[in-house]
């Protein structure tokens, strides 16, 4: 498993690289749309620092781009249109770097480019993450069903079906299933970078 990790970590760092040289971006105009350090940028790029998923889809809505395309180094369509129908049976399901073991992402919006929202449904690990998350933008998470333990900035609020958080990002977080099955939790991740 964890080989497996690195290897996708470099993946994902050659396919960042790939997508920012394909479009004639200097690592600093990169930054300068995400709101990333460019020192932090070019770690990635080296994959010595492997981003989380939220950071992941900062850089690809930067790039104009699938936070998938990211990981797998396929083009998603150019021309988003203005209406997309995902069906259950084509949620794609991703690897996520920094995610606690046995958590799954499924992704909604990984059809549309320069999207400025992420969705997912999470089904999350009965362990907290090594590391919390932090990151710029807000959040909206659902509780489909379960039952979950949420770890905001040095809090912890017990949630079940039907409960919701509205947040802010940029403040430690993350969650832990708390039932005898796993919860799954629709998340919704806001990403406030300019394009210009």
């Amino acid at each position: 498993m964890e080989a497996e990790g690195r290897t996708l970590a470099r993946a994902i760092a050659k396919n960042i690289r790939k997508q920012r040289l394909r479009a004639g971006w200097t690592l600093e105009r990169l930054a300068k749309v995400t709101g990333l350090s460019k020192g932090y940028l070019s770690q990635i790029e080296n994959n010595e620092k492997t981003p989380a998923i939220n950071t992941l889809t900062k850089i690809a809505f930067g790039l104009g781009v699938n936070a998938v395309d990211l990981i797998t180094g396929r083009t998603g369509a150019a021309d988003p249109k203005k209406f997309e129908l995902v069906r259950c049976r084509d949620r794609k399901t991703i690897s996520c770097i920094g995610a606690a073991e046995g958590a799954v992402y499924e992704s909604f919006g990984f059809t549309r480019p320069r999207r400025m929202m992420d969705a997912y449904i999470v089904t999350v690990s009965h362990v907290f993450p090594e590391k919390p998350l932090v990151h710029s933008g807000q959040e909206i998470a659902y509780v489909l069903e379960g039952a979950q333990e949420f770890f905001y900035d040095g809090q912890i609020h017990a949630m079940e079906a039907g409960d919701a958080v509205y947040f802010d990002s940029d403040r430690p977080h993350m969650a832990r299933s708390t039932g005898d099955a796993p919860a799954r939790v629709f998340v919704v991740f806001f990403n406030p970078v300019s394009r210009e």
